[in-house]
C-alpha cells in the first residue's frame, strides 16, 4: 500500500482543487492508500476551519501513520534552505519535504505549485537528498496522483 505524505495544502484547498482532494481522501478512507501526517501538518491545521480539520478526522486511524519533525528532518530542511531551494520565509515547506524524505514516504502530495510541486524545485530537493545520502522523493499534486491510479 502506498504511503502518502499529505502536506497542509491538501487539506486547505481552493474550490478548484476540491474534487481531487475529496477523491484522494475517499481512496484513503477505503484503505487503498495510507496517509502519513506530521505534527507540523497538524499544527498548521489548528488554524483551519472545523470542516478542514474534519477531513483528517474522517480518515480511519488504521489508514493513518503519524511522523514528527525530528532532528534529522530539521537538519535536512536546513540543507534545502542553505542550498537556496527555498528561503527562510518558506522554511515550513522545506520541513515538509524533509519529513517525507527521512521517513521514506512513497509520495509527497501537495497543492503548493510554487515551492513544492514544481519540476525545478523537485530536482533541487532530490539533488540535496542524494548529496546527503537520502532517497529521492516523488512529489505530486492530488490530481497527478489520481490521474495515474
Amino acid at each position: 500500500m502506498k504511503r502518502l505524505y499529505l502536506d497542509t495544502s491538501v487539506f486547505c484547498f481552493d474550490k478548484e482543487f476540491m474534487e481531487w482532494t475529496l477523491k484522494l481522501i475517499e481512496e484513503i478512507k477505503m484503505g487503498l492508500k495510507t496517509v502519513v501526517i506530521s505534527d507540523l501538518t497538524l499544527k498548521e491545521l489548528k488554524e483551519a476551519s472545523i470542516n478542514i480539520r474534519n477531513l483528517v478526522n474522517e480518515i480511519p486511524e488504521e489508514y493513518k501513520e503519524y511522523v514528527t519533525l525530528n532532528d534529522e528532518a530539521y537538519k535536512l530542511a536546513e540543507h534545502y534552505i542553505e542550498e537556496g531551494i527555498v528561503s527562510e520565509v518558506n522554511r515550513v515547506d522545506a520541513q515538509h519535504i524533509a519529513i517525507a524524505t527521512v521517513n521514506k514516504i512513497d509520495v509527497l502530495v501537495s497543492w503548493d505549485f510554487r515551492h513544492i510541486v514544481n519540476t525545478t524545485k523537485m530536482q533541487l530537493y532530490n539533488y540535496v537528498n542524494l548529496k546527503y545520502n537520502y532517497p529521492q522523493l516523488e512529489i505530486k499534486s492530488p490530481r497527478e496522483l489520481l490521474s495515474k491510479t
